[in-house]
């Protein structure tokens, strides 16, 4: 569980390559597979630019197809984030998301 969350975060954070969550651990000095704060902080911040991105319609809501295609995180964790069966997420269900999974690493 740790694992997928670094991964979901290192995601949202880069959209060009994907590090395997056991290198971002490797490289700071907080337990492997926990985030910090600082880098929970900076992919939040950089996790409206990312989804905007993702969302090609513009309407504020990423569907599985344009989460798959610009987020592949978010599209592993679609269900866990679309709780109300939607058939869609918003930014801030994906943001409540990433700060529950934080919260329960530490």
């Amino acid at each position: 569980m740790k694992k997928m969350i670094a991964a979901l975060v290192l995601c949202i954070v880069s959209a060009a390559a994907t590090v395997p969550a056991t290198a971002l651990a490797q490289t700071t000095s907080t337990p492997p597979g926990a985030i910090n704060s600082g880098r929970l902080e900076r992919a939040m911040a950089q996790l409206p630019t990312r989804f905007a991105q993702a969302n090609t319609s513009g309407d504020g809501k990423l569907t599985r197809a344009q989460a798959q295609s610009g987020m592949p995180i978010v599209a592993q964790h679609f269900d866990e984030i679309d709780m109300q069966h939607n058939g869609y997420i918003t930014l801030a269900q994906i943001e409540d998301f990433m700060r529950e999974r934080a919260a329960a690493v530490r």
